[in-house]
């Protein structure tokens, strides 16, 4: 399974962006993905997840400014971001986990997103 990010960008504070992640290739599942982000310097962390089901987790610095979002139909995952602080300025990856074709353990990463906001 490959997975395939995208809609980053440079936007001023309190603009909004909306990043997509398309997973593609064969797997028996695709359970949780999730979006993280590693600003220079400093470690990948996670910024929202998603069940297959539809429950979601997000990080503390962006509640009520990130939705997470799934399409299963397309194998897609979607983050919504509004409010856009400099603080948010990182690359964004995608990871999915699941379960191989194989049945072994499916953990991908994408190839990550710049988000760049101004002040």
């Amino acid at each position: 399974v490959q997975l395939q990010a995208s809609g980053g960008g440079l936007v001023q504070a309190g603009g909004s962006l909306k990043l997509s992640c398309a997973a593609s290739g064969i797997a028996k599942s695709i359970d949780d993905m999730a979006w993280y982000r590693q600003a220079p310097g400093k470690q990948r962390d996670l910024v929202a997840g998603i069940t297959k089901g539809g429950n979601t987790n997000y990080a503390d610095s962006v509640k009520g400014r990130f939705t997470i979002s799934r399409d299963n139909a397309k194998h897609t995952i979607y983050l919504q971001m509004n409010s856009l602080k400099p603080e948010d300025t990182a690359v964004y990856y995608c990871h999915a986990k699941g379960i191989t074709m194989a049945l072994g353990a499916l953990d991908a990463w994408g190839q990550g997103t710049q988000v760049t906001v101004s002040s």
